[in-house]
C-alpha cells in the first residue's frame, strides 16, 4: 500500500514587535513579496494580511505562502479602524518595517525592508511614532 507524502508546512516568520506605546487597539500586519504593493498590501491579492491584538503583538507568527523574498509592514491601529490615521501627511499611529530601515520622508523601499525566507525565520520590528 502506497501512502502519499504530505507536503511540508509553509515556512513561518516569527515576528517580535518592540516599542508599542500602549495596549490600545490592534496591530495591522502586511507580508508581501510584491515591491509595488509595499507597504500597503491592499493592491496585492497574494499578500498575507492580519490583525493582531496588541496584547499578543509582542510575539506572533505569520505563515509565508512559500520560500521567497518578503517585506513586512505593521501599523499600531490604536483606534481599531483598520487603517493608519494621518495628521497633515504625518502618521498619527505607530508603524514599523522588517529589518528596521531608516525612515526619512515616506515609507522605506521594499529592498531596504526585504528579507529572504528559505524556511522558518524571525524578524524583530521596532515601532516608530511621529506624533
Amino acid at each position: 500500500m502506497l501512502t502519499a507524502a504530505s507536503a511540508p508546512p509553509p515556512p513561518e516568520v516569527d515576528v517580535s514587535i518592540t516599542g508599542l506605546r500602549n495596549s490600545k487597539g490592534q496591530v495591522l500586519v502586511c507580508l508581501t513579496t510584491n515591491p509595488k504593493a509595499f507597504p500597503d498590501c491592499s493592491k496585492d491579492k497574494a499578500s498575507v494580511r492580519m490583525a493582531v491584538a496588541t496584547s499578543a503583538a509582542a510575539h506572533f507568527k505569520i505563515a509565508a505562502p512559500a520560500n521567497g523574498t518578503y517585506a513586512i509592514a505593521v501599523v499600531h491601529d490604536e483606534n481599531s479602524n483598520n487603517k493608519m490615521d494621518l495628521a497633515i501627511f504625518l502618521p498619527r499611529e505607530g508603524f514599523g518595517f522588517s529589518r528596521n530601515p531608516t525612515i526619512t520622508v515616506g515609507a522605506p523601499s521594499f529592498k531596504s525592508a526585504s528579507f529572504v525566507v528559505t524556511g522558518d525565520t524571525a524578524q524583530t520590528i521596532k515601532m516608530k511614532y511621529m506624533l
